[in-house]
């Protein structure tokens, strides 16, 4: 990995040109910083235009109680506007989802007591390959990001089989408990996602073969920068899977992309963020589409987001619902793949809106 340039010290000139690290987060907070080192500035060709417009918008918002137990009439309108908004979002609210909000505080604590471990303590967790079921680094992919990105992450795969660090203390039963609620919470949406694409109501279920299918957790830590305007924490792209579900601290930088404008995500108190992944636009013949977002970045608060991918089984292959594709209007508009073969092709490139998507369409 390439060591950033020397950082200028905000009451000196001094600069350091030995920092060996390999955690943003250390490297953020251990000098008062006045300019960002210029490999993570953004530069033409590449720049991510964060001079943008962007909107506030009221976003898709879905009871889960309605979907769970309400009467057929209420259950038959949150499906209606589940299909609304992944036709025409790709993202939605979770409020009422029956997760309790101490688990998810002790969630996001155990996450930020994972980033205030030791960089020694977090190379033990570095990780080699794409697919190595915890790995820990920072930016996306330093081997080929041109730029790098304003953020340190910890991706650990938690389903089927379970993994987790074994620092800090107490992470590994809390993340076991938080698996489980979102599990549930994803199979009710698929479910009423499904129905509202005139499928029956377990076949993305059934079809992604989901009881053996990925659960990746990502906890992404975005620490105060001091120049917002010239970094990107993560940039635009869509996500790989089905669903991804995810929560943050009180800090905002989620930004979605809606009818060609980015639009600024303010999330409900005690709700989930939901968004769709490539492989429900591959399932639903393009019906509905993955939507691309971003994360930028602060001066003054450090962010966490905390989201749990929910994705196929590694080695089933994806392809459109049959009863979506005709042979007169609605040809296949995707190729079948793997999806541990496009999960691969995705974190092993650079993030670049829905490029990794464009790979298998027909």
């Amino acid at each position: 990995m390439a060591l950033p340039p020397p950082i200028l010290l905000e009451s000196s000139s001094q600069s350091f040109s030995t920092l060996q690290t390999a955690c943003l987060k250390d490297l953020a907070e251990s000098y008062t910083l006045t300019s960002i080192p210029s490999n993570y500035a953004y530069s033409s060709p590449e720049a991510v235009h964060l001079t943008d417009p962007v909107l506030s918008q009221e976003i898709p918002t879905i009871d889960l109680s309605l979907l769970t137990k309400g009467t057929p009439d209420q259950r038959s309108q949150i499906v209606r506007d589940l299909g609304q908004a992944c036709r025409e979002w790709g993202f939605f609210m979770v409020i009422n989802h029956g997760v309790k909000e101490s688990l998810r505080a002790r969630m996001l604590d155990a996450c930020q007591a994972f980033f205030d471990l030791s960089e020694t303590e977090k190379r033990e967790y570095a990780g080699k390959h794409v697919l190595d079921p915890i790995r820990c680094g920072t930016s996306f992919n330093p081997t080929v990001d041109k730029v790098l990105y304003w953020r340190d992450y910890l991706k650990v795969f938690m389903h089927p089989a379970f993994h987790s660090p074994d620092k800090p203390a107490g992470f590994r039963e809390v993340s076991s408990e938080y698996i489980e609620r979102i599990r549930e919470v994803v199979k009710e949406l698929l479910r009423g996602i499904s129905e509202s694409l005139g499928l029956e109501e377990s076949y993305i279920e059934k079809a992604s073969q989901l009881e053996s299918g990925l659960q990746i957790l990502i906890a992404n830590f975005y620490p105060r920068c001091p120049q917002p305007e010239l970094a990107m924490g993560i940039p635009p792209h869509s996500d790989h899977g089905l669903l991804t579900v995810l929560m943050q601290n009180d800090v905002g930088g989620l930004q979605l992309q809606h009818k060609g404008k980015w639009v600024n995500v303010d999330p409900l108190p005690n709700s989930f963020l939901v968004n769709t992944g490539d492989h429900l636009e591959i399932l639903s013949n393009g019906n509905y589409k993955s939507v691309v977002h971003r994360a930028v970045v602060n001066n003054t608060a450090a962010r966490i987001s905390l989201a749990m991918a929910h994705g196929p089984s590694p080695d089933t292959a994806i392809a459109p619902a049959p009863t979506l594709v005709d042979s007169e209007n609605h040809r296949p508009a995707y190729r079948e793949m793997k999806y541990r073969d496009y999960l691969q092709l995705q974190q092993s490139n650079q993030l670049n809106g829905k490029s990794c998507l464009d790979n298998v369409r027909a």
